[in-house]
């Protein structure tokens, strides 16, 4: 399983690149041009979705508590360490974005997805980050 985590961890690296580019474009930019709203809030999408699956199988592989939302996925790495205490705190509400892209799409606020393409990339790299420390902590499995 730690492969799977591994693989998944370099497609949300590639997600992230990919959104990256999409920064240099202003909201005006985003707001005219709908192939781009949807191309940004697709990535964005698979990105948070990948952030959780990886949660959901560090859970399975170290036996935690099963979480009953995106949430409490993230909520429960802090819980066990995995993830630091501050990045739970700022990463959880994530889980209601994810939601609201997959399932309220007509809502969808494009100044909040251009405000989180700008500000909030790097809650992706921290995650990394920390899942792979996690990982090379608890050693070969």
């Amino acid at each position: 399983m730690k492969d799977e985590i591994l693989a998944k961890l370099e497609m949300l690296k590639g997600y992230v690149e990919v959104l990256r580019g999409y920064r240099g474009h202003t909201l005006e930019e985003v707001k005219a041009n709908p192939t781009l709203r949807g191309a940004i809030e697709r990535y964005l999408q698979v990105a948070l979705e990948c952030t959780f699956d990886v949660g959901e199988m560090i859970i399975s592989l170290g036996g935690f508590r099963k979480p009953g939302t995106y949430k409490e996925v993230i909520e429960v790495l802090g819980e066990k360490g995995v993830l630091s205490e501050e990045f739970v705190k700022r990463f959880a509400p994530a889980a209601g974005f994810r939601n609201i892209l997959v399932h309220m799409y007509a809502e969808v606020n494009v100044e909040k997805v251009h405000k989180f393409l700008q500000e909030n990339l790097e809650d992706f790299n921290d995650f990394v980050k920390q899942i792979a420390k996690y990982l090379m902590e608890r050693g070969p499995a």
